[in-house]
């Protein structure tokens, strides 16, 4: 990518590996001490790559399942290039006049494939990973308080334990089941809803149809890839038995847990976890094509579309399959992130940051409208943090007649936030919290977060009644990683 550079250190030295160098004057080519010597008592990546193989490619290992990790490579061209012009002259959405045109009166109201959303935003995709499930009960409620739509991710119901499976169909699944219903409690039924991501192996277990038959998903989404890497979903299975479970179910596990020796070695702790790995779709358009129609005819009231950072001529193939199926939404998600278990060298070297894809998906936008042609609604993905990028995502699309990208979809940040309050409400359960924190915003939930009294005043005991029902208890399985 023109532009991308890396700090020399980098190469050879990774926050996201747990490794460093010894000294700082690294070389620029390789990322290695100019000189290398035996005695060095630090690991630097060529160092773990030695002792621990392929292991070394993945974020800190002990941290799976309570960490989300992201690319460190500069790519060149991110949203803080942009600035946004204000006018002068007039007003646009509200009246030309000093009075009424005020930033309250301004509205954040989105419509993407025809689901009503609060704020132009929203969260996911979360599928069979710790990290997910640990804080899914605070995402899915955040989101459904916030009015935006949450996206469940692929393989929830081939890694859950209690799922039943009958003929090779899924028939139940207390996972996806406790997600829904953990959006649902809090959802007000008009702004946001669930979303059902499906990936190969969740089409052959017939996870759509039973989200939709069972649960009453209204919105399936395809899967063809993600922006942190161009391979199926990972985690990490802690637990022999699970791992072979997970084998038998079809998924490819590395190394093989059938494998007399494979099965002494983790016996001997000389490894800790497997790695389970989901299949990438070979997408052809007729197939596509049927496919929406197929869901349709389920049941399906919207079918939708995650891609992820391809090369241009797969943009183009994508958006072109896109508007011929009719999809209602198509996310594009942008290099450099993932929620846990995308290989660093992936995130880092991998696909096409968000910026310059959402350059070309326009470019295809617009040649498909100038021959007339139907473009779903879009969405982009891949580092949106705050609101000035979100604008900016969603402005760079307007060429007249309103925007294209009409929300952005937000991972990373929204786990940060959930593990952050988490853990600041465990601090003051205990009785540990910093000082300067304590002082500064209070001592107690009630104080430190600012918005609680809102919350309050809003979602009474007697107002809940609306809602669809009380989440199932869940506890934590012993996978971990990234989907």
């Amino acid at each position: 990518m023109s532009g991308a550079h890396l700090n020399s250190s980098y190469l050879n030295a990774k926050s996201t590996t747990g490794t460093i160098t010894r000294v700082k004057d690294t070389s620029s080519i390789s990322g290695m001490c100019p000189i290398c010597i035996y005695n060095c008592p630090f690991l630097c990546q060529i160092g773990l790559s030695a002792l621990r193989g392929r292991e070394a490619i993945y974020p800190i290992p002990k941290y799976f399942g309570y960490s989300t990790a992201g690319a460190l490579k500069d790519f060149g061209l991110d949203w803080s290039h942009f600035n946004i012009h204000a006018g002068l002259t007039g007003a646009e959405g509200a009246e030309p006049d000093p009075d009424k045109a005020i930033f309250p009166s301004a509205s954040t109201e989105a419509v993407v494939g025809g689901m009503r959303l609060k704020l132009p935003v929203m969260i996911g995709a979360y599928g069979s990973t710790d990290v997910a499930k640990l804080n899914w009960e605070c995402l899915a409620a955040g989101a459904a308080l916030s009015g935006i739509s949450i996206i469940i991710g692929e393989n929830v119901c081939g890694v859950d334990p209690d799922t039943k499976i009958a003929s090779g169909m899924v028939t139940y699944s207390k996972e996806l089941e406790w997600r829904v219903k953990s959006f649902r409690r809090f959802w007000d039924g008009k702004h946001g809803d669930i979303v059902v991501q499906t990936n190969v192996e969740d089409q052959r277990f017939g996870v759509d149809v039973y989200a939709i038959s069972k649960l009453e998903v209204n919105c399936i989404e395809r899967k063809w890839g993600q922006g942190a890497k161009a391979i199926g979903g990972e985690i990490r299975v802690r637990d022999l038995d699970r791992a072979i479970e997970l084998k038998k179910r079809g998924y490819l596990v590395i190394p093989d847990p059938e494998d007399t020796a494979v099965q002494e070695a983790f016996k001997q702790k000389l490894f800790e976890s497997f790695e389970r790995h989901s299949r990438i779709g070979m997408p052809k358009g007729k197939e596509v094509l049927e496919d929406v129609d197929w869901l349709k005819s389920q049941g399906a009231k919207k079918v939708s579309l995650k891609t992820g950072a391809y090369r241009p001529a797969a943009v183009a193939f994508t958006m072109k399959i896109a508007c011929e199926a009719k999809f209602d939404y198509v996310t594009f998600d942008g290099a450099g992130g993932g929620t846990g278990m995308s290989p660093v060298p992936m995130m880092d070297e991998m696909g096409i940051p968000t910026v310059y894809l959402e350059a070309i998906v326009l470019k295809c936008a617009q040649i498909l409208k100038r021959k007339g042609k139907h473009v779903p609604d879009l969405i982009m993905a891949g580092g949106f943090v705050e609101e000035t990028q979100i604008y900016k995502a969603i402005a760079l699309s307007n060429f007249g007649g309103g925007p294209l990208v009409k929300a952005v979809v937000m991972a990373r940040a929204p786990l940060t936030a959930v593990m952050k309050a988490k853990y600041f409400v465990e601090l003051a359960e205990k009785g540990k919290l910093p000082k300067n924190f304590a002082e500064e915003y209070g001592s107690t939930p009630e104080k430190f977060f600012r918005c609680i009294a809102d919350l309050k005043a809003q979602y009474t005991v007697k107002g809940l009644k609306r809602y669809h029902g009380e989440p199932s208890a869940s506890t934590a399985t012993s996978t971990t990683g990234s989907e």
